[in-house]
This record gives structure tokens, sequence and C-alpha cells, in this order.
């Protein structure tokens, strides 16, 4: 394995990420060959928290651009101040006057406004958002392009332009090409397929939920208050719960969130009520909930009727994850 890949392993776990070699790698690539790393995978496993830590581990500046359904240039790239333009006009009307005082026509009036319309298109009006920031930064940046499969496909053909060559075009002012080129890191929770014009430009980076040691180990450093035993069954449990057809499978973060409930609730070992009383810090649906309690072979003390209907939508073929020794 490269020393510099090391060097990234070792960056990166400085700020709390314990980066996989394959990560450090892909990494490493991404800055020497100048290409954008997407990486992909479910959500929550620490895609954006990846983008936030190369920043800091690099020393650059971390420039965001959380994308969303509906996105387009004057949000993601820039727009014109008109307040700040017309406050300038006001300012500036009696100057307009002895640009337009000796025309005997109004469209001559227009011409010579027309002339000095470049003063109102500078940069002096120019409203940078994050991609141009990014270009016109003065020093080397980080872009995070969160969730770029929120966005529609007429923006991520937009972007092409900048992820390959790392410009843009302003009509009023001309092609703005980059200071510095800086660090991309695309996320996709992989709502949609990304076109292939977007991937052949990026180098690829598939991020899954951890192994229970993987995800011991992000715990015990995230939550070092954590007693390691009760760590090693906080995350085991996690995992079985991931095994279950859950509507929404709990996340790196939401069980940072529960090992820290634990520590707050002084929790010394997981018996059935601390687990009753704080799952909802992992499952956020309700038949979630339902389906986990009788996966442990839980009564739903609350009397609450199934969610899945009459039938429990195969609830009675689930085999309870109970251990012997397992207090829950």
């Amino acid at each position: 394995m490269s020393s510099y890949v090391d060097e990234i392993k070792a960056s990166l776990a400085a700020q709390q990420y314990i980066a996989s070699d394959e990560i450090a790698t892909v990494l490493y690539l991404g800055q020497e060959l100048g290409k954008p790393v997407l990486a992909e995978g479910p959500a929550g496993v620490g895609k954006t928290e990846l983008g936030k830590v190369w920043a800091s581990a690099t020393g650059r500046r971390l420039i965001r651009l959380q994308c969303y359904e509906g996105l387009d240039e004057t949000k993601a790239l820039y727009e014109w101040e008109y307040a700040k333009q017309m406050l300038y006009t006001q300012l500036l009307r009696d100057k307009l006057r002895d640009v337009t005082g000796d025309v005997a026509t109004l469209s001559e009036a227009a011409d010579r406004i027309a002339a000095e319309e470049s003063v109102f298109f500078s940069e002096r009006f120019l409203l940078p958002r994050p991609l141009l920031q990014a270009l016109t930064s003065p020093e080397p940046a980080v872009l995070l392009i969160d969730e770029i499969d929120r966005a529609d496909t007429e923006f991520e053909a937009f972007l092409l332009e900048i992820l390959s060559d790392f410009q843009v075009s302003v009509p009023e002012l001309g092609t703005i090409s980059a200071r510095h080129h800086p660090l991309v890191l695309l996320t996709s929770n992989n709502t949609r397929e990304l076109s292939e014009a977007l991937k052949r430009r990026c180098l690829y980076l598939f991020l899954d939920y951890p192994t229970v040691e993987q995800e011991k180990d992000i715990v015990c450093l995230k939550v070092p208050e954590l007693a390691p035993k009760l760590a090693q069954e906080a995350v085991e449990l996690v995992h079985e719960l991931r095994n279950l057809e859950l509507k929404k499978l709990p996340s790196i973060s939401e069980t940072l969130d529960w090992a820290r409930a634990l520590v707050k609730l002084n929790a010394r070992h997981l018996d059935e009520q601390t687990v009753e009383n704080t799952l909802t810090v992992l499952l956020k649906h309700e038949a979630d909930l339902f389906r986990a309690r009788r996966a442990m072979g839980w009564q739903d003390g609350a009397g609450r009727q199934n969610p899945y209907g009459p039938g429990g939508r195969d609830l009675d073929d689930l085999t309870p994850f109970r251990r012997p020794g397992r207090r829950y």
C-alpha cells in the first residue's frame, strides 16, 4: 500500500474518521488525477461526513452545495444582485443624464445606455453561489455536492462542464476558469440512476454499512464514554435490525445518537425496558417499530394495531433474535 494512502488514512483518523484502504486510495487518486469522486451508498453511512473531514484533513475550505429537486443555476452557480444594480442606478442617475443629454431620439438614448451596461454586469454585482465560489476561491477548496441524485437530470447535465474543465460560462462576463482546481466530492443515496456522462467524469466509491467490528470502532471513537461491552451489544442489535425488512434502516449516525442516549441514561446493559424506551432513536416509522418489537419476541405493550394491516405482512414468520444471556 502506498505511503501516500497511509498518510490519507492517518489524516482522516486525526479527524475521527475511520477510512478503509479503498476510501483512502480513491481520495488519493482523486487528488492526483484531478478527478471528482462520486460516493454512493445508503443514507447515513458517512458520505457527507467524508467530504467534511477531507476538507479538514487537507486544510482546505469546505464549500457545500446541497442538492434538491428544482435546483437551478441561479441557486448553484450565480445570480445578479438586482437590488444593488438598482441602487447604483439611482445613485448614478445624474451621470446617466450626462450620457444621454444630447441625444435626439429614444433609440439613440437606449444605445448610449447599452454601451455602459458592462458597468452593471460586472463582478461587482455578481452574487456567487457554491459552484462559482469553488472556482473563484482565492485558496484551494473542497467542493461537496451533496445528494446529487435529488437534483433534476437537467442540473446534472449542467454540471458536466464544471466537472470536466473546472470552468463555467457566464454570458455577460465570458468564461471563468478555476483559480485552483477544487477537490470535488459528489454524494448520492442512489434514489435514482445517475447519467453515464456524469459517472465517466468521476472516480466511483461505494460506501456501505460497516461491519460489526468497524461500527464498534466508530462508536468507541465518537462516544468514548460508552463502555466497550455495551457498545458491542448496541452495535450487534443495530446490525440485527438492519437484517429486517424495514422502511428505513438505522444509519451510522443513528447508532451514534443511540450510543449517546445510552450514556445520558447511565445505561449499564441493554435490558428490554432500556431498548423499548430508546428504540425510536434508531427507528423512525411506526411500522418499523412494530416489526422490530415482534422480531425481538415482544408483545406490543401499548396494544397498538399492526400498522402493516390485518394479517401482519409475514410478521409471524420472523425469527426473534433473542440470544442466550441477552436481557431483551
